[in-house]
């Protein structure tokens, strides 16, 4: 059992550290788990090696898989973004607008599309409403990530920790969630969400982006970007622009090259420099300075504003926010070690990561999830970017390359995974048998089948009609959700196995002598908000659900109530930027800072601690 808490702590401290990707620190648990286990080394965990490999197995796992790629089949057809530019119309400058056009859109949605998706959709979505409408985009996007949270909540498909859950419910209880098992109060949720951002949620929400975009004077780089002249006698004529600098001597980037009144951006590396070019550095003014004393250079100015970084002849946009999401292939790189601006032919001028704006020394600095870029690249090498499942661009493309003719087909396979597992086949044969004597109608409950089956015939069909290229499905997986999955799951079982849930759930058991049943409930929504908000949800629910269960059963309460208040308290993680990953998302592109998610995060967690509670009191009971 000891060994079961240890490998937790080691499991805990590498999630909020992040010294690993969560998808290491999912397979390093799975290693120890096998290796301390029944057929390891010695018998410390209790876990086979078939049981320490399960997670990949799993009902839940593959189901993940399967909803992930089913929506992106959705985005693809761009049916989200379509919605949201309708909702952006109607919204128009009125900011109450804009936060029911932003909520209206990812609450409901998010209840049948994954919601970590679908706020990777529509942050660029939100972010040019925010703009046209001449609303910073502070305002609006925390609500947007909150809100695909409320919808999250909707149905059992809303949300990778609701499959969890349902498969941990039925391990302990046999009582898996059924599609719509907590619509009802994920309805009362959604409302009572809903009216605190657009009530008060949205007055505790600074303006920390300005409200006319300008990324220069946003990310404060001004000081950082220098116009200098080539002198004629500077050691760099004749040399390309990849090779003026030495990158490893000088922490400094030719962004632009202007000869002759015209304006060259990337890619620019093989451009033959010449005396007279007035060259846009980024660089901090001692670098300039080492440049001028050597007589490389001469300054000329400096860009005050993002316009002045703009070529006159170029009409599309070459300054962008590129977040990088789970999975992106620079997650745990550096600007230097990886790839990123020979793929793109892009140069980063600054970005954010967790509330710090980073301006100097970028080279070096590990990039983590939800990390924001500037980025300043041509146009073609923008549209590569916002095609790329490795980021997401805070801006929508001038003109987005949607498959708007598969709408049709997308929607109806949707309808038919969720139609499957939701319909009560057994008694609509029972009542059709009942109305017309056919007793063969009485088989129709063999066309219920579990989510399992129907996401996984939906995949098929999203392939055979098109939706989806073969190719496709594949980089719709966010691996290290699925790692993480497969990792944390037998460590859920361990924790059962070894004793360590009856433990823990005796100690918090210990609650009932000063608190009803109800209390205790309460405590346990807390305390998986407070752990989700520094953990992963999927992490927390693994963790928290055998405690819960062990806890209900010794102060003989109603256990499934308990699986349902940490279900909700894990998918609904206000408090971090960090404990659920659509807040990482709308970090960077929000200008947060980390207590903003403190500030208006804190009173909705208790707000909806009490209706969540109150509700499962009143729709399950608390009673056995």
């Amino acid at each position: 059992m000891l060994v079961v808490f240890g490998i937790i702590v080691i499991a805990l401290v590498l999630f909020i550290t992040e010294w690993l990707p969560i998808d290491v620190t999912a397979i390093l648990i799975m290693v120890l788990l096998m290796v301390l286990g029944a057929d390891g080394v010695v018998n410390l965990t209790e876990i086979s090696t078939g049981e320490g490999t399960s997670g990949f197995s799993n009902s839940a796992t593959i189901t993940v898989l399967a909803m992930l790629i089913l929506s992106s089949g959705i985005s693809q057809t761009g049916v989200v973004q379509i919605i949201g530019r309708k909702m952006s119309a109607f919204a128009g400058e009125d900011l109450d607008k804009q936060l029911l056009a932003t909520i209206g859109v990812s609450g409901p949605i998010s209840g049948f599309i994954n919601n970590t998706p679908v706020v990777a959709i529509l942050v660029p979505v939100i972010s040019d409403i925010a703009h046209k409408g001449k609303t910073s985009p502070s305002k609006l996007l925390i609500p947007l990530s909150y809100a695909s949270m409320f919808g999250g909540m909707l149905t059992l498909i809303g949300t990778s920790t609701n499959i969890l859950a349902s498969d941990v419910s039925a391990r302990l209880l046999d009582h898996p969630f059924s599609m719509f098992e907590f619509t009802k109060l994920g309805i009362i949720v959604l409302i009572v969400g809903s009216v605190y951002l657009m009530t008060i949620g949205h007055r505790l929400l600074p303006e920390r982006v300005p409200v006319e975009e300008d990324y220069v004077q946003e990310y404060a780089i001004e000081e950082y970007l220098t116009e200098v002249v080539v002198n004629d006698d500077s050691p760099i004529v004749g040399t390309t622009v990849a090779d003026a600098i030495d990158h490893v001597e000088f922490d400094a980037d030719i962004i632009q090259v202007v000869r002759d009144d015209a304006e060259f951006i990337e890619p620019i590396g093989q451009k033959t420099i010449r005396a007279g070019d007035l060259l846009r550095l980024r660089a901090d003014r001692d670098t300039v300075q080492q440049f001028v004393d050597r007589e490389t250079l001469t300054l000329s100015g400096s860009p005050e504003t993002a316009d002045d970084l703009e070529p006159d002849e170029v009409p599309e946009r070459t300054l962008v926010e590129v977040v990088v999401p789970r999975g992106s292939f620079l997650v745990g790189e550096s600007l230097e070690t990886s790839t990123f601006r020979q793929r793109y032919d892009a140069t980063v001028l600054a970005f954010r990561s967790r509330g710090e704006t980073v301006r100097e020394d970028m080279d070096e600095r590990r990039i983590r999830v939800g990390d924001t870029l500037l980025v300043q690249a041509a146009p073609d090498s923008i549209d590569r970017l916002s095609q790329n499942d490795d980021f997401i661009v805070a801006h929508e493309p001038e003109e987005p390359d949607y498959r708007t003719e598969k709408i049709p087909h997308a929607t109806a396979i949707m309808a038919g995974v969720i139609g499957f597992v939701a319909v009560p086949w057994g008694a609509v044969g029972a009542a059709l048998a009942g109305a017309t004597g056919i007793a063969g109608f009485e088989a129709m409950s063999a066309l219920s089948l579990p989510i399992l089956v129907t996401a996984l015939a939906g995949v098929v069909a999203m392939v055979a009609t098109g939706v989806l290229k073969p190719t496709e499905i594949y980089d719709a997986v966010e691996w290290d959700v699925i790692f993480l999955l497969a990792g944390i799951i037998p460590l859920g079982m361990a924790l059962e196995q070894t004793g360590g849930a009856d433990l823990l759930g005796t100690l918090v058991a210990a609650t009932g002598a000063y608190l009803p049943a109800i209390g205790v409930l309460w405590v346990f929504y807390l305390a998986t908000g407070l752990i989700t908000g520094v953990i992963s949800n999927n992490a927390s629910v693994v963790l928290m659900l055998p405690v819960a269960v062990e806890t209900a059963d010794q102060i003989g309460a109603n256990p499934f109530a308990f699986v349902l208040a940490v279900t909700f308290a894990a998918s609904t993680a206000f408090l971090t930027p960090v404990g659920y990953q659509t807040n990482l998302f709308v970090y960077g592109p929000g200008g947060y800072k980390f207590m903003d998610f403190v500030r208006v995060g804190a009173p909705l967690q208790l707000l909806l601690s009490v209706v969540t509670v109150l509700g499962i009191a009143f729709f399950w009971g608390l009673t056995p």
